[in-house]
């Protein structure tokens, strides 16, 4: 597709981008080098007082990147603030922590003097989605540049404006040229970039297809990776859960940024004992959100990202009711401009068909009843994904259960799966491997190299 900035909520092609030539590739390539050979070589202090002027240019024009990602891919303004807010924070969490995070080790019970110690790689390329086009970019980019490494952007073909405004903030924040920069090049070059001696590490958020892609190369090249992939996360609700209370976080959990988020929750696995309740309250919340143009802040749910993003999503709701499956609410394209989705509830849906199991990527949710506690886990776990779950209870060893037996990278306790700077982030089965953020994240492209001296 082309590199372009086409406005969801109106359809109209406002900006095109020529892709990088090879000679322009070439060069970014070699400026990378430059940048890592002097980057390497500064001190944490030095890369902490650049990731928190960077933290302090996300807070205090969070207005202006939050209307690039309302424009090229739709999402609310109210949620884009908070995005570009967020930015910040993993800026200043890594630049506080990530010098402990990435000091000596010593080891007990070795012979001999020793540590670890812990390099940066070199350069990162990051091949990033459109869904949260700065947080996720933050998020590998903050860690990376505090480990001493640098790092390569390939964003997503609907967002390069977001690709270059972050560009911008990093050499605004005082990094050097070369230490962050956004390619613009087509997907069919990127293998191109990751083959590269020069390129020593990958990391990709996108779809599964895209992930195995991806890890094919890196692991004949040899090359480390990390890849965030698809979800399709449960949310189950047990009978002491406060039903009110859960009903609007599922409703949140269901279709914050219009429903295009890979850790929102998509199955809604309900205890036969509150199923009819809560499917009353869920089906009534739905009918009451306003969908409309993302720039005013009354809306709820913007338009999708790309034409083609609710083509898909009318083919699988077509081929869930083939299957049996029921419409509750919504179901299919708002009549206009835009690329808009009315907000969906299927339920009835097969367990055992296919349909049952895959991403809808919009602001569609599948209901599901279950028995008991047991039945509720397995069906959670009878997925291909694994990148999060939810539990919403008041029994401790519900709760406790869930902890255990759910397939996730992560379970929440009555709350919402988000990501945050602390916290590893990332999934199991067909959501990938690795993690971002917290201590892991920064470490996922250094060096532990073990040092060995005699006693």
């Amino acid at each position: 597709m082309p590199i372009a900035t086409i406005n969801p909520t109106t359809g109209e092609t406002l900006k095109t981008y020529a892709p990088l030539s090879d000679s322009e590739l070439e060069s970014k390539l070699a400026l990378a080098e430059k940048a890592f050979a002097q980057h390497r070589q500064t001190s944490f202090a030095d890369r902490a007082e650049k990731l928190l002027a960077a933290a302090e240019i996300f807070e205090s024009e969070k207005d202006r990147l939050a209307w690039l990602m309302t424009l090229e891919m739709g999402k609310p303004i109210h949620q884009a603030q908070t995005e570009a807010a967020k930015c910040a924070t993993a800026c200043r969490f890594y630049a506080k922590h990530g010098e402990a995070f990435l000091a000596d080790e010593r080891l007990p019970e070795a012979e001999g003097r020793c540590h670890v110690r812990f390099e940066p790689l070199g350069i990162v390329l990051a091949v990033m989605p459109w869904n949260y086009p700065f947080w996720q970019v933050v998020r590998f980019i903050a860690p990376a540049l505090m480990a001493g490494n640098v790092g390569l952007l390939k964003h997503a073909a609907n967002v390069p404006q977001c690709g270059l405004a972050l560009e911008e903030l990093f050499l605004r924040a005082g990094f050097p040229p070369g230490c962050f920069q956004n390619l613009a090049i087509e997907n069919t070059t990127v293998s191109r970039v990751i083959e590269s001696e020069s390129v020593a590490a990958v990391t990709l958020t996108g779809s599964v297809g895209a992930g195995s892609a991806v890890a094919a190369l890196a692991g004949k090249l040899i090359k480390p990776a990390v890849l965030e992939l698809g979800g399709s996360d449960p949310f189950l609700v047990l009978p002491s859960a406060p039903l009110a209370e859960t009903v609007a976080q599922a409703v949140t959990a269901r279709v914050q940024n219009n429903g295009q988020s890979c850790i929102a929750a998509k199955r809604f696995i309900v205890h036969t004992d509150v199923y009819d309740a809560f499917t009353r309250q869920f089906v009534a919340a739905f009918e009451k959100l306003c969908v409309g143009d993302p720039a005013l802040p009354e809306t709820d749910i913007g338009p999708l990202a790309q034409e083609r993003a609710v083509e898909t999503l009318e083919k699988q709701i077509h081929t869930g009711i083939q299957a049996g499956a029921k419409i509750l609410t919504g179901g299919k394209r708002v009549p206009g401009p835009g690329f808009f989705f009315e907000p969906t509830i299927l339920a009835d849906i097969p367990t055992g068909d296919g349909f049952a199991r895959e991403e809808l990527f919009g602001p569609v949710a599948m209901l599901f009843r279950a028995r008991d506690l047991d039945e509720a886990i397995a069906l959670a776990n009878r997925s291909p994904f694994g990148l999060g779950a939810s539990i919403w209870t008041q029994d401790d060893a519900e709760q406790q259960r869930g902890i255990r037996e759910l397939q996730a990278g992560q379970v929440f306790v009555n709350g919402i799966v988000a990501s945050q700077p602390a916290l590893p982030f990332g999934g199991i089965k067909q959501s990938g491997y690795g993690r971002e953020l917290g201590v892991a994240g920064i470490r996922a492209f250094v060096n532990a190299k073990s040092v060995w001296m005699p006693g």
